[in-house]
């Protein structure tokens, strides 16, 4: 199993996902279409010649949805019990169609659960940058980890 047991992480542990993602046209008119999201920055190219980007931006819950998910091999993959929550989601600047991220995960904070003593809470920081070095999202995530089995 890939994750890490909640016994396994330690605060200022680092993960540089070897994972990387080029974030296509399609991904992005997809998903913006199938949560029906019809805003124009993400499906009018027309539209996005008049702005200051002058082509169409990545949607953000997509880029989330990337930078969270290339993250879960090295975490949480068979560990995790719940994802509870993200914190200080950020997008300072923007990704574009054709885009290649990489993601770098910190663990920030580890607590044990108050009700399940099988389980703690671990708190990650998650930052994507673009193929050019700039941070284009961060997040903190935290979720509920279960501690490795007895044997």
């Amino acid at each position: 199993m890939p994750g890490l047991w909640f016994d396994e992480l330690y605060v200022g542990q680092k993960f540089d996902h070897p994972i990387r993602r080029t974030i296509t046209e399609a991904d992005n008119v997809f998903f913006s279409t199938m949560t029906h999201n019809p805003a124009q920055l993400h499906l009018d190219e027309e539209y996005m010649k008049g702005t200051e980007y002058g082509k169409r931006l990545v949607n953000s819950a997509l880029t989330l949805g990337f930078v969270v998910g290339i993250s879960v091999g090295d975490t949480t993959l068979g560990t995790a019990v719940a994802n509870l929550g993200w914190d200080e989601v950020r997008f300072p600047n923007p990704l574009f169609h054709g885009d290649t991220i990489n993601v770098v995960t910190e663990v920030i904070e580890l607590r044990d659960s108050k009700s399940r003593p099988e389980a703690g809470i671990v708190t990650f920081k998650h930052e994507a940058f673009n193929q050019h070095g700039q941070l284009v999202a961060s997040c903190k995530r935290t979720g509920l980890q279960r501690r490795k089995p007895a044997e």
